[in-house]
């Protein structure tokens, strides 16, 4: 007797986000830099971003969004087969920061793994986890989003600190045979742009010295035009394939959950794509860029705000240093 299965997708079945308490206003940091609330605010979008504590690491943050998912879940720490996140500023070089989260949440069996893809990490791990879902090689996957930038910004520099915020999300993937869960998901990058958007010394080619912190180079720097024409070319594209890869269309689509960057950006991503910008999530006004954070972030927002119900057909999208992007389908449901 012949025998169909219906396939294994991964589905998100928890989420969970970790916002810092303070906050700091455009008007903030007019009394820092040479800028105004105005300014920001017209070419950004940004009103306020939250920073981390001085004694809060991306380890932190990633805990409690990682605890507030599981339990949204219903899933226990000791049912998680492996651990990703997503981020640009680990506590440290290593251990990987994953493996801290793991300790400290009690998941004993799980693998765990740091995954460096800038802002399009949080993306890049929902897609690799989703595939090992999918192959059966794990069950159960806490990917997390995680950043804080605050530590690497330079405040005196207003072409980035009026950009960036810290925070983190986390969702809790497992299987789903009901059609609900991730449909398809690509990945690109375009390595002949690293230097539009970097950190220069502290790795292994220029370790931080004396002369390197008088530089500022073991700050963040950022060529924003460059950024935004690597963005608004290569992110619509890729959105437009991976609708085509799930077999839809991009009228198909109920939501799109893009990187929190610019507004900028996100409008002509709208205009590329024609499609409505209440379409999109936008939450940039009060957390700026969070990096890695930002998707999951925008996604928990979405959900609280009852944009987002079961059945509905979602497209993540994001781009970050590197430079790369990455973008996932996903029909929502636990």
């Amino acid at each position: 007797m012949a025998m169909t299965f219906a396939p294994v997708r991964a589905a998100i079945q928890g989420l969970g986000v970790c916002i810092p308490t303070r906050i700091l206003t455009n008007d903030d940091l007019a009394r820092m830099v040479d800028t105004t609330d105005e300014w920001i605010t017209a070419r950004t979008g940004i009103k306020r971003r939250h920073l981390a504590g001085p004694d809060e690491s991306t380890s932190d943050l990633a805990i409690v969004a990682a605890e507030r998912a599981l339990a949204d879940a219903k899933v226990s720490a000791e049912d998680l087969d492996l651990i990703i996140v997503g981020t640009a500023t680990p506590d440290m070089f290593f251990p990987a920061t994953a493996c801290l989260v793991q300790e400290r949440i009690g998941a004993k069996r799980s693998g765990a793994f740091d995954l460096l893809a800038a802002c399009s990490s949080f993306v890049y791990g929902l897609i690799t986890a989703g595939q090992m879902i999918q192959a059966g090689v794990v069950r159960r996957v806490l990917v997390i989003g995680a950043e804080t930038l605050s530590r690497l910004i330079d405040w005196e520099d207003r072409r980035t600190c009026v950009l960036i915020g810290d925070g983190a999300g986390a969702a809790v993937l497992g299987p789903a045979t009901d059609g609900r869960g991730i449909q398809s998901g690509m990945v690109g990058a375009d390595g002949s742009a690293g230097d539009v958007l970097k950190v220069t010394a502290g790795g292994s080619r220029m370790p931080i010295t004396n002369e390197a912190i008088e530089r500022k180079l073991h700050r963040a720097y950022m060529d924003g035009q460059a950024v935004f024409k690597l963005a608004v070319r290569a992110v619509p594209d890729l959105i437009r394939k991976t609708v085509e890869r799930a077999g839809w269309r991009l009228e198909d689509v109920d939501l799109f959950v893009p990187h929190q960057a610019n507004l900028r950006i996100i409008e002509s991503m709208r205009d590329q794509l024609k499609v409505p910008l209440e379409k999109f999530v936008v939450n940039i006004e009060e957390y700026g860029n969070t990096s890695a954070a930002s998707v999951p972030l925008a996604l928990w927002e979405a959900v609280q705000a009852g944009r987002i119900k079961d059945g509905d057909r979602i497209v993540l999208a994001a781009f970050g240093g590197g430079f790369t992007y990455a973008a996932c389908t996903i029909v929502w449901g636990r």
